[in-house]
This record gives structure tokens, sequence and C-alpha cells, in this order.
């Protein structure tokens, strides 16, 4: 009897753009039309390469698949050894959608001689220059199409943009599904969440209190820190729409209202975003790689002035320690302690406190000030005077392109031109929107009612009490720092005149 040949070995490629429903079936749907191609043709899927919810439009996408097959095919086997030699896919836009991965891909296949690939069509041979020819030429045009539908999006995503039509997507948390009214519950939610923050209450604090109250996304997920910062920070929620980066506006410059309803003020979403700014920058981890930093009390410390508190003790050059003091809790202790770290951290171990008796003491004296001069003092609004000028850069702009557009000035005088006043406006718009922070902010404390405070601040936050990061806004607002001065050896009597509070002017 003549030996019966082997079948070869093939592997089936599957991808789908976006995988709607999550649960895989396009994909799946496609290494099923693979499987009987190949059974068409004698041959056997060895494994399937899958790249679901991955776009091969995009050149910063990594198909993870689409390269670990280009590796099987080169080496002409798996990584457990089973040998590949052919390729079975649905169609050639599931394959590639740019010009250089279709080239990489028949480099890997015909690296060796002998091999098959075929999709729903029928059977190819790459080793042909006319096939690989075609297979190009039509992965150019499919980059055409993709470069085409996306100017179309993008066009149309601006049309209804600059008509205030909501954008699609998953529901936005805060409104119904229309995406127009408002879900009462959760845009109270998000209102108040926003007025804690601009009063300085951490991200954290707010993000703990939702997750132990069971409030969910839109999607159903636990709510972070990340996702409720993009929430506060997303212009839709005081009515505005972004595109790129930048606030979408009418020909006057003036930001375009969407037609859905608002959750906060626009001069409020401006003091978020400008507050959020603000803490941008880097520094150096204890693993050495350069990280973006927590902006100050990110997460909630665990006790009221860790941080504030710092070593007034004297050092034997005459200056003072001026550490700032670290807190602990011994085991079975009462009470937590704030201490100076010792000098091979940098302190010098001079000054220990009863942490509960110094709390109290600044707590105290922090309520008095607030009484004192209360917040309303400082809610003057203050007058950006930089309007004139913006809008005189604005007219610049604008007569500068008609005179291009009219072909009256020439490219090079155009484009020289443009970029300054361009900065110039950014400039601007960023000094206002830093103005109408600090006088949103300064108008959310002002409102406050003390006597509130003053009830809150005690109770445990179950009850209703103020989060330690609110209350240390408070503070922070008073107070530069606070320095702590040796009690003497062997004096266990809680002196409050060994507390020099630094008060901030005004």
């Amino acid at each position: 009897m003549t030996p019966t040949a082997s079948p070869i070995p093939v592997v089936s490629y599957a991808r789908i753009s976006a995988d709607v429903r999550r649960d895989e079936h396009g994909v799946q749907d496609q290494h099923k039309v693979n499987r009987r191609t190949a059974a068409k043709y004698g041959w056997t899927v060895v494994y399937e390469f899958t790249d679901n919810d991955r776009s091969a439009a995009k050149a910063d996408i990594v198909r993870d698949d689409f390269e670990a097959m280009l590796r099987a095919l080169r080496a002409g086997k798996l990584l457990n050894g089973t040998l590949v030699q052919g390729v079975v896919i649905v169609a050639a836009d599931r394959l590639a959608r740019r010009p250089g991965d279709y080239e990489r891909f028949v480099e890997a296949i015909t690296y060796q001689d002998g091999r098959v690939f075929a999709d729903a069509q029928g059977r190819q041979d790459l080793y042909s220059e006319d096939v690989e020819s075609m297979g190009l030429f039509g992965a150019v045009i499919s980059k055409m199409e993709v470069r085409k539908m996306q100017r179309r999006m993008r066009r149309s995503h601006r049309s209804r943009a600059e008509k205030g039509t909501p954008a699609g997507g998953p529901r936005p948390f805060g409104w119904k599904p229309d995406r127009l009214a408002l879900e009462e519950k959760e845009a109270a939610l998000l209102s108040q969440a926003a007025r804690d923050f601009l009063g300085g209450r951490s991200v954290h604090s707010i993000v703990r209190e939702w997750q132990e109250k069971g409030v969910k996304t839109s999607l159903g997920n636990q709510w972070s820190v990340n996702s409720l910062k993009v929430a506060l920070c997303n212009p839709r929620i005081c009515g505005l729409r972004e595109i790129g980066g930048e606030l979408v506006r009418d020909p006057d410059g003036e930001p375009i209202r969407g037609q859905w309803t608002p959750i906060i003020t626009i001069d409020e979403w401006t003091a978020i975003r400008a507050v959020f700014d603000s803490r941008k920058g880097y520094f150096v981890g204890r693993d050495m790689k350069i990280v973006k930093p927590h902006a100050a009390d990110y997460r909630d410390p665990t006790y009221l002035l860790a941080g504030i508190l710092r070593c007034g003790a004297t050092l034997p050059d005459g200056r003072l320690c001026n550490t700032p003091l670290r807190s602990n809790r011994q085991k079975n202790a009462g009470h937590h302690t704030y201490c100076c770290p010792s000098k091979s951290e940098g302190g010098c171990g001079g000054v220990s406190r009863r942490g509960d008796k110094v709390d109290e003491y600044i707590s105290e004296a922090v309520l008095a000030k607030l009484e004192e001069r209360s917040f309303s003092a400082a809610a003057q609004q203050t007058q950006w005077s930089g309007e004139a000028d913006l809008k005189d850069v604005q007219e610049r702009i604008d007569e500068l392109t008609r005179q291009w557009n009219a072909k009256n000035i020439g490219n090079e005088l155009f484009f020289n031109l443009i970029p300054g006043l361009e900065k110039e406006k950014a400039r601007l718009r960023a000094e206002e929107a830093s103005i109408t922070a600090s006088a949103e902010i300064r108008q959310v404390r002002a409102n406050t009612d003390v006597a509130e405070i003053r009830r809150r601040w005690y109770l445990p936050e179950a009850e209703g009490g103020l989060p330690v990061s609110r209350k240390r806004a408070y503070i922070r607002e008073a107070l530069h720092a606070v320095i702590v001065y040796p009690a003497g050896k062997g004096n266990k009597v809680f002196d409050p005149d060994r507390l020099d509070p630094i008060w901030k002017e005004g």
C-alpha cells in the first residue's frame, strides 16, 4: 500500500477591529471559516492566532498575535516545535491594512520554499510576483480607504460638535441613555464631587466613599481615582465639547455649548482643570525611574498634621532642624505620635510629641482663625485685565488668515507670523483660566459655613465628619507650617506653648 501523505500544517489568523459585544464572536467565526478552507485543501490547522479588538490601520497599535505569527513563519515552527507550513485567513483586510505589514508578512511566509496560503476566496501563490504585487496594491488601496474613512469620521465629529450634538459611545455617568437629560442621582454625586474637590478634598477620598456606597460607573465598574479624574475633567460636565484636546469654538472663538444639560458651571470646570494642570511634573522614584508625582494629599493621610509639623530643635551649628515630623503609632498605644526622624534618616531625632493633643490644639486654632476672618473676605472676584489683549490677538490672527486666503501675502510670511500670535493667544487664555480658577476656588470656600465645618470637624467620617484631606485643606489654607519645639527631657505634660503655628497672611 502507498503511504498516505500527512496533511500540511497551517495556522489560522483572525482579527477584528472592534469587538462591541466583548464576546469574541467575530474572530471565532473567522476561525471556523478558516478551518473549513484548510480542510478543503487537505490542510490541518495546528494553531489559531487571534488579534481581537485590534485595529490594523494604526501604526501605534501592536498586534501581538500577528507579530507572533510572523516569528513562527520565519522559524517554520511554533514555540512548542510544531511545524508550520502555511496560513489561512478570511480576507486580506483581516491580515493587513498597511503596506508595510503586508510586505513583512510576505517576507516571513516565503522565507522558506513550499509554503501555502489561502483565504475564503481560494488558494494563492505568494511566491508569484504578480500575486505579491496585487496583494501589496490591495494593501495600499485599503490604507487609502482607511484614511478616507478617518477623514470622514473626523469631519462628522467636528460637524456634530459644532451643532452641539452629543458624542457616541457608552452612556456617560450623570446622564440618561439619550445623553441629554440628567440622571439625577448620578448628576448629584458628580456635582458634589466637584464642589468637594474644589474645597480641598482628595480624589482618592471621594472614590473611597463611592466604593463604600456601592456607586458604579455607567458600565457597572468600580470607580477609580483615574476614572473620576477623567469624569471631572471632561468638558461635557459643564456643557462643552473637546476635540483633540481643544474646546470646540464658534467663528468668534467662543466655546460651543452642547444640547445636553450641564452638571456644573464652566467656571467650576475651568477651576478643576487648573488644579489638575498645576499638579503636573516629575520626580525620581525609588527604582530610579522618572515618574509623575502624586499631588499633595492625593491619598488621605492617616494623621491630620503629617508633613505640616516641623522640628524646632536647635542643631549644633545654631540652625533649626526644620525636618517634617513623622507620624507613627506603637502597638497597644492609645494615640499616635509625631516625631523627628533619626539622624541617619535626615532628621535630628530631638522632638517627639503626643499626636492627638497636637491635632486637637492646632484644629482649634485653625477653626478659630476661620471664624475670625472667614473665607468670605477672600471671595472678592479678581478681574482679568487681558480681555482686550486677547480680542486684539484674535483679530490679528483672523486678519492675517484672511489676507493669506486671499493670496495677498505669501506662505513664508504667514507661517512666520502665525505661530507667535497663536502662542500669545494660548498664553492669554491660560492666564484667564488661572485667574478664573482661583476666583472659583475662593468662592467655593467663601460659601462654606464655618459653623458647619466646626460641627463636622470632630465627627467620624462615617457619621458625616469631614474627610482628613478636607480638614488638611483648611489647615493648609491657614498655615504655612507648625514648628514643634522640644519639650525637655522627662516632660510628659502637653505644653501648647511649644507649638508655633506659622500663619498665612490675609
